[in-house]
């Protein structure tokens, strides 16, 4: 897919990944770019800096993403690329004294985001597409959506339904001309990397917004269905599946030595 010419609209698009979605959709010729936010005023910000539209939005709440969608194609006509980018990573605790202690509510909100948010916007936006003949979902992830998250069951467990759930949509509508693409980096430089872990689990490097922003670019002109900024998770995933305890084995000695104890 080209972006050039097409109305993108982009969830959590004020900072972070979304921020750095917006500017490389504009760099990219988008005809017009949506920044869907909760944080309005960053949202404006972003918006006057791409010659955008600025919209609040919570994509928890079904109503907002719906009218969010509905709005954004009256006022601008049909959306191209929906980058479904909101996420959370909340019940961290990178010791993990008990791996489901993480309360009811952030095991809810965690689902709302990080699942539900890709849902709703399929839920409105599917039938639209296919009335026209096609359409574009990138939806992001995490590299814990195809390995794992040490340290947050709440989001490991989430981002694996949200992969899922991209994997349902794009084989029932890829007839309907529907195209998906899965963004999963690993650490990223925004308020979601768990610094608390030191250099531990950084080991394959940090990448900017940007950076990861270029790389899901490039994977939407191939329209690749997983966009792997950092490559090296391809080879983390072969191992996953070669040996699955052995790389079990492997995740378990990272977190000993996150609580500080000696690998077995």
């Amino acid at each position: 897919m080209q972006v050039r010419g097409e109305v993108v609209v982009i969830t959590g698009g004020a900072n972070g990944i979304g921020r750095a979605l917006c500017d490389a959709m504009h760099a990219a010729e988008a005809r017009s770019v949506v920044v869907a936010d909760l944080d309005i005023e960053r949202a404006r910000e972003v918006a006057d800096r791409v010659g955008g539209v600025a919209v609040k939005c919570d994509v928890t709440c079904e109503d907002d993403v719906r009218a969010l969608i509905a709005d954004t194609e009256a006022r601008l006509g049909p959306i191209g690329l929906f980058c479904s980018n909101a996420g959370v990573m909340v019940g961290v605790d990178m010791r993990c004294e008990n791996v489901a202690g993480a309360s009811n509510d952030h095991w809810e909100r965690s689902w709302q985001v990080n699942v539900m948010a890709h849902v709703y916007a399929a839920r409105e936006l599917v039938p639209r597409m296919r009335t026209r003949g096609g359409g574009y979902f990138l939806n992001t992830v995490s590299a814990a959506g195809v390995l794992s998250a040490v340290g947050s069951a709440t989001y490991s467990a989430t981002k694996h339904a949200a992969i899922g759930f991209a994997e349902s949509l794009a084989i029932a509508h890829r007839a309907h001309g529907v195209h998906v693409s899965v963004l999963c980096p690993q650490a990223v430089d925004t308020q979601l990397l768990p610094r608390e872990a030191g250099g531990l689990l950084l080991g394959d490097g940090v990448l900017s917004p940007d950076e990861v922003a270029k790389a899901a670019l490039a994977g939407i002109e191939e329209e690749a269905f997983l966009i792997l900024p950092h490559p090296v998770v391809r080879d983390y995933m072969r191992g996953k599946v070669e040996n699955y305890d052995h790389w079990i084995g492997g995740m378990a000695k990272i977190q000993a030595r996150l609580r500080g104890g000696v690998p077995a």
